[in-house]
């Protein structure tokens, strides 16, 4: 499948007019509220994108997995001859749905990539669970949990505020 193709497409689906109806709202200060969140949205689907496009290990077929997976599934990739077609279902209200949608489907192709490429294991370390006391094998990357190493390296390459928001 062709990566770029995909790529202009989700591009183009977060790039639209999210259509907010000012009739919901009633207070200049709730609208523009709402829009500083979706603009932010916007600009969190637009880093990951371009983490996604300089990223040759993660496919179009890592994309549209991660689609049927993430975000309860909603957003829908479809291979239509040399491009694709998203469609998207709304749960709420889409003007504040459809680029969270893009990014955690982004998000979730990329956690999927940094745990193909962890490096091994150093070792295991007992845990007791907090739930009824039993002891279970917890995996160590260069010194901390799997979940802990994904998030750093989150950090590290996609910056704190995405990953707070997309990797936790």
């Amino acid at each position: 499948m062709n990566k770029t193709a995909l790529l202009e497409a989700l591009s183009k689906f977060i790039a639209q007019r999210p259509g907010l109806e000012w009739g919901n709202y009633g207070d200049a200060t709730l609208y523009r509220s709402e829009s500083r969140s979706i603009t932010k949205d916007r600009h969190h689907a637009e880093t990951l994108l371009r983490y996604v496009a300089l990223r040759d290990s993660i496919t179009a077929e890592d994309i549209i997995k991660a689609s049927k997976e993430s975000f309860s599934g909603r957003l829908t990739i479809t291979a239509e001859g040399d491009g694709f077609r998203l469609d998207y279902c709304t749960g709420q209200y889409f003007p504040t749905e459809y680029r969270r949608a893009v990014c955690a489907v982004l998000a979730s192709a990329i956690w999927s990539r940094i745990v193909e490429d962890m490096p091994p294991s150093d070792g295991t370390k007992v845990c007791t669970s907090v739930y009824g006391g039993n002891t279970y094998e917890v995996q160590t990357y260069q010194g901390v949990q799997a979940g802990e190493y994904i998030r750093k390296q989150a950090r590290q390459e996609l910056g704190a505020p995405i990953a707070r928001r997309w990797f936790n």
